[in-house]
């Protein structure tokens, strides 16, 4: 765990230093601030036997299993948002394509309740989430359990510490106090719960503005270990506030992830094809990235009053 010096560097650097094969790897964040870089990065190292655990893996876990990189997925929702469902996840579950994948599946509340429980150190979290479900058939992770309290259906999860984390935030310090806004997903209980932690944010500021707005801190310095300054480090997702969704590119991927040859292609160009995340931003067309501009402020730093 950070003792609250994080290093800041760059993106192959921070994967380099944090991540071995056979690690439990968790990038995260919701909607919005979905580490890609990180994810390339970790293609492009070529990690193998990785844990990949995410509340919603989408196209960057489709292109991390693709790429050989997953033993096992643990989730609780898997699809390409608003297009259809992932091609490379269910050919290694179905067809052992590139090769066999174990699943280890709950609800969103479920694998959020694990980070919680790792994130304080508890045993185990109480959920009703799984009465009336029959995932607790399938997975030995969600167990029945007595109600000191009453005669309640309950059952419970275990705590999830993941060996690394990348989360993704809007703006950091140096230090790795982050700000973020909008969708917070399991960002803030996937930081403290993880062993080691890499921000990637679009832009280290001054420590003057991360403290101008203390109630976007969401991710402070203390669990932080590396910091990484990465613009457009979550396109073809969006950062809100920096940059909207690609959604060109999340139809385009239902195109490109239709065959295992045709996917080992794409990350030959765009992965392995390029250096690290500035060469995979001048490769696409600058009037692509314009369009995804937001037409409003959404993060002026306000005045705390003698703060």
């Amino acid at each position: 765990m950070a003792d609250g010096s994080a290093a800041v560097t760059d993106m192959e650097t921070a994967i380099d230093r944090s991540v071995s094969d056979g690690d439990s790897v968790y990038l995260a964040g919701f909607t919005h601030l979905i580490p890609f870089a990180a994810g390339h990065e970790i293609v492009r190292q070529e990690y193998t036997d990785l844990n990949l655990i995410r509340a919603t893996p989408d196209l960057i876990y489709d292109q991390l299993i693709a790429a050989g990189c997953a033993s096992t997925v643990t989730f609780s929702w898997a699809g390409n948002p608003g297009v259809g469902g992932l091609r490379a996840f269910r050919r290694a579950v179905e067809d052992d394509v590139p090769h066999p994948i174990e699943i280890d599946e709950y609800t969103h509340f479920g694998l959020t309740a694990r980070l919680a429980a790792g994130a304080r150190g508890l045993p185990f979290m109480p959920v009703r989430t799984f009465v009336g479900s029959d995932l607790p058939e399938h997975n030995d992770h969600i167990r029945r359990v007595e109600d000191p309290f009453g005669d309640d259906e309950i059952y419970a999860v275990p705590p999830l510490c993941p060996d690394v984390a990348v989360v993704r935030a809007q703006r950091s310090d140096a230090s790795g106090n982050a700000h973020v806004w909008g969708i917070q997903g399991e960002i803030p209980e996937v930081a403290f719960a993880a062993d080691t932690v890499v921000l990637s944010v679009e832009e280290v500021v001054d420590e003057q503005v991360i403290r101008s707005d203390p109630n976007r801190t969401v991710v402070p310095a203390s669990v932080v270990d590396y910091v990484v300054e990465e613009p457009y480090g979550s396109h073809p997702s969006y950062a809100q506030g920096y940059y909207d969704r690609d959604n060109d590119a999340y139809l385009e991927w239902d195109e490109v992830s239709e065959s295992q040859a045709s996917i080992e292609a794409w990350l030959d160009e765009w992965v392995h094809g390029v250096a690290d995340r500035r060469e995979y931003l001048e490769k696409l067309d600058s009037d692509r990235l314009l369009d995804l501009e937001p037409t409003t402020e959404y993060a002026t730093p306000i005045d705390m009053g003698g703060y």
